[in-house]
């Protein structure tokens, strides 16, 4: 589905990215583990085209997309949560959403449009409740969850998701990755950038480990969780000591 092959990123003479190649195939979720300022959300806006590698190529669906325009990216099916909850805030609820969906607009697409507009609501019934509120007044679950509501009305079939949990409630957070989850069955490929690295590795299919902009390591998400490397560095000392407890 989605092929980095060798891309490098500077931003002036500071390399960002170094050779970075990964493959994401269809209804896959792959997280991406790396500490503050490793490249993760670059790569991120390097394969959405916010950013343009300066060597290398990135192919989605067999199209080369690497010198493509955001909007493009887009309409190819790739859609993009960014971190910080980059919304419209001085729009309500409803016209975030309908901005989602801006490139689909048609009148031929509207009750399609309709049908996306009722999942979302499923999916987050406090949005329908606030459909009508300025989303800049929205609680930072409630910013997060329409975060991800704009970009499925896009109807993506790649998504990249960037610290979707990041300063949220652990109820918040559960109900965030019980929907990610729910996009995997429905056949939506996800790239995950999640500080959360154990609930990560949990639900994705494959990992890379990502240090000072190179990709240091690559496999299982089920075997990276009991690698040693990964639980001191990523998961912490207290599962680290509580894993090797177990295997004693």
């Amino acid at each position: 589905m989605l092929e980095v092959n060798g891309i490098n990123v500077f931003y002036g003479v500071a390399q960002a990215l170094r050779d970075i190649s990964i493959v994401i195939n269809e209804s896959e979720i792959i997280t991406l583990i790396g500490s503050n300022g490793a490249g993760k959300s670059t790569l991120l806006n390097g394969i959405s085209g916010i950013i343009r590698p300066s060597a290398g190529t990135i192919y989605f669906m067999g199209t080369d997309i690497t010198h493509k325009r955001p909007h493009e990216i887009v309409k190819l099916g790739i859609g993009h949560v960014p971190e910080g909850k980059q919304l419209f805030s001085s729009l309500t609820v409803m016209e975030n959403l309908e901005l989602g969906a801006y490139l689909r607009f048609h009148w031929r697409n509207k009750n399609e449009i309709n049908r996306d507009l009722g999942k979302i609501f499923l999916l987050f019934p406090r949005l329908k409740d606030r459909r009508d509120q300025v989303a800049g007044t929205l609680s930072g679950g409630e910013q997060q969850m329409l975060t991800i509501s704009r970009t499925l009305m896009g109807r993506p079939r790649l998504m990249l998701l960037d610290e979707p949990s990041l300063g949220l409630a652990p109820l918040i957070v559960s109900e965030i990755f019980e929907v990610i989850q729910g996009l995997k069955k429905e056949g939506t490929a996800l790239l995950l950038v999640e500080q959360n690295a154990r609930a990560a590795l949990k639900i994705a299919h494959r990992a890379y480990v990502i240090e000072n902009g190179a990709i240091t390591l690559e496999g299982k998400a089920s075997e990276m969780l009991h690698q040693d490397c990964i639980i001191s560095s990523y998961l912490g000392r207290r599962i680290r000591e509580r894993d090797l407890s177990k295997r004693e």
